[in-house]
């Protein structure tokens, strides 16, 4: 009895976690980080198709931690350029693969091919 019961609320969890999901609004794009350069800047490629220089804003600089081939939020700077942007938010491994299987991630997979 009680193991179904734990059954049920980590699947509530799960469904908690993936409900709440972030995805990108407006100019923002998703991208997967290819190269940590040091000093909180990193090499992005994005969905748009361009590879931005990304850093992570003073706000989230001790609550985001990312690592190379995760999956972020990429926000382009307005006056720099295509060329550089901020990372916003970084995605669990359980909300990549939601994402994978709702099919936002399908542009990127078509990236890793090459």
């Amino acid at each position: 009895m009680s193991r179904k019961k734990e059954e049920q609320q980590r699947q509530e969890k799960f469904q908690q976690e993936i409900s709440r999901i972030n995805l990108p609004r407006g100019k923002e794009s998703l991208g997967i980080i290819e190269q940590r350069l040091g000093g909180s800047r990193m090499r992005v490629r994005c969905l748009d198709g361009k590879t931005r220089i990304c850093r992570i804003p003073g706000r989230l600089t001790r609550k985001l931690w990312v690592r190379e081939s995760d999956i972020v939020i990429v926000e382009p700077w307005e006056y720099g350029g295509d060329g550089k942007g901020d990372i916003i938010y970084k995605y669990t491994p359980t909300q990549v693969g939601f994402l994978k299987k709702k099919g936002h991630l399908k542009q990127l997979e078509e990236f890793e091919e090459f």
